[in-house]
């Protein structure tokens, strides 16, 4: 029986070999085929195969409107976020970015920028001069070609290729010029709480979480809500502790050059419209502050248009000679109001010490903002990456937050503005420093330190 069942199997094998065989050796080979296949691009496969995304959370202390997005987004997020036609050096030298080259014409009213050919935004799409869509006032844009763009400046303006450098491009859908590209924004009654960018290299998330101030950035990280915190200005937690000692965390010291902690002064006030007694207030602070990288210029050490020694030594002697010298010493004791931000009032209250040598009592108030009415104000002095600072120090502007009036500084400002060549608006910037800092309408203090809390 056993010997019946093994034949009659023997024969249903050989008569489904008859009849399939040249299928199944076909479908054997093929099979083989694609193994080998498999096997030798297995890491092209592994590649494309998608991964949990990495997500590092970073969190910043500031209030970012949605209005904002994109252009005016912190520098952190903006330069990962696309890139501009030119790019700014340390120095401040305007160099090509996206543009390969460029031509200025008509006496410095027209720009003619050519493209590098092998850009690309972050979805794929070939930049062109078509999908590069500035809307600069006065300013006409002309797109010859697809490689070519033209602006046409109703007057002149030096500091326009620092523009491009500082407006990104974007198209539609917030999407740039990067490998970056932002994936998530999270809004909330006009102001943003949240952006996400993405690294199209290695598919790994940047979440940048906004938070009013340093105090809820910090207890964020020490919550765990977040991995990174970015320029904060001390180490200091909950007044008791310090990052320093945290044995999970790293801390990294910077040097913020992108703002100078200033004392702005009322030059329309009846006490400080005396130039006597802003510099008697200037000469007898001291020489170095440990907060930050000491300074007497409005511009950045090695700024190509910084033509100044940089620091000056504190002089009280000198200062009480200035003070004895101006109407502000006729009469009873000197009283100053001072008003400072918030993480400035520690700096405020080491100013009022040093201003007591002089006999100067100083009424300390902490605001939230810039006041509308001062006579002194301890906050923070924008460094822009170009020399040109009309709108602080002109006359005729709204952000003159000084009042500062002097017809000098004004063509100084004015002909900045018009000169195109470098080495003539060094020329202009070099007297403009020095008349501004004679007339000391605010006192620049130092660039401020910094620090990035990350964990290990």
């Amino acid at each position: 029986m056993i010997f019946l069942r093994r034949r009659l199997i023997f024969w249903l094998a050989r008569a489904y070999i008859k009849k399939w065989g040249k299928i199944l050796t076909l479908a054997f080979l093929v099979g083989i085929g694609i193994i080998a296949i498999l096997f030798i691009s297995k890491d092209y496969i592994i590649a494309k195969i998608p991964t949990p995304e990495k997500t590092t959370k970073i969190g910043i202390a500031g209030v970012v409107r949605t209005s904002d997005i994109p252009n005016n987004l912190p520098p952190i997020i903006l330069d990962k976020a696309s890139r501009g036609l030119t790019k700014v050096s340390d120095t401040g030298i305007v160099l090509p970015d996206v543009a390969i080259r460029w031509e200025i014409k008509d006496d410095g009213k027209t720009y003619v920028f050519y493209l590098k050919d092998d850009i690309y935004f972050s979805d794929g799409e070939k930049l062109t001069s078509e999908n590069i869509n500035y809307n600069f006032a006065d300013v006409e844009v002309e797109k010859p070609k697809d490689e070519v763009i033209v602006f046409r400046l109703k007057d002149k303006y030096s500091p326009f290729l620092v523009t491009l450098a500082n407006n990104k491009i974007f198209k539609k859908g917030n999407i740039g010029v990067s490998n970056y590209e932002i994936i998530d924004i999270e809004e909330n009654a006009g102001f943003v709480d949240y952006i996400t960018l993405t690294s199209l290299v290695d598919n790994k998330n940047i979440k940048y979480d906004f938070y009013d101030t340093q105090a809820a950035v910090k207890s964020a990280y020490v919550l765990g809500e977040v991995d990174e915190i970015i320029d904060i200005s001390d180490l200091n937690y909950a007044k008791k502790y310090s990052f320093s000692n945290f044995k999970n965390s790293d801390t990294k010291k910077n040097i913020n050059d992108e703002k100078i902690v200033t004392i702005f002064l009322n030059n329309q006030d009846g006490l400080l419209s005396d130039k006597k007694l802003r510099k008697a207030l200037a000469y007898v602070l001291p020489e170095k502050y440990s907060e930050g990288q000491r300074t007497n210029t409005a511009y950045k050490e090695a700024f190509w248009a910084n033509t100044s020694p940089g620091k000056y030594k504190k002089d009280v002697e000198y200062s009480k000679l200035l003070l004895e010298d101006s109407p502000a010493s006729e009469g009873s004791k000197l009283t100053i109001e001072l008003k400072t931000l918030p993480q400035y009032e520690t700096i405020a209250r080491k100013v009022a010490n040093d201003w007591k040598a002089l006999g100067i009592n100083t009424k300390i108030e902490v605001v939230a903002g810039v006041p509308t009415y001062y006579q002194a104000f301890l906050g923070e002095f924008p460094v822009l990456s170009d020399p040109d600072q009309y709108t602080l120090w002109h006359s005729s502007h709204d952000t003159n937050i000084t009042k500062y009036k002097n017809l000098r500084i004004d063509k100084l400002l004015e002909d900045g503005r018009q000169v195109i060549d470098l080495e003539e608006r060094q020329k202009i910037y070099a007297d403009f420093q020095k008349y501004l800092l004679d007339d000391m309408p605010a006192i620049f203090l130092y660039f401020p330190y910094t620090f990035t809390i990350s964990r290990k």
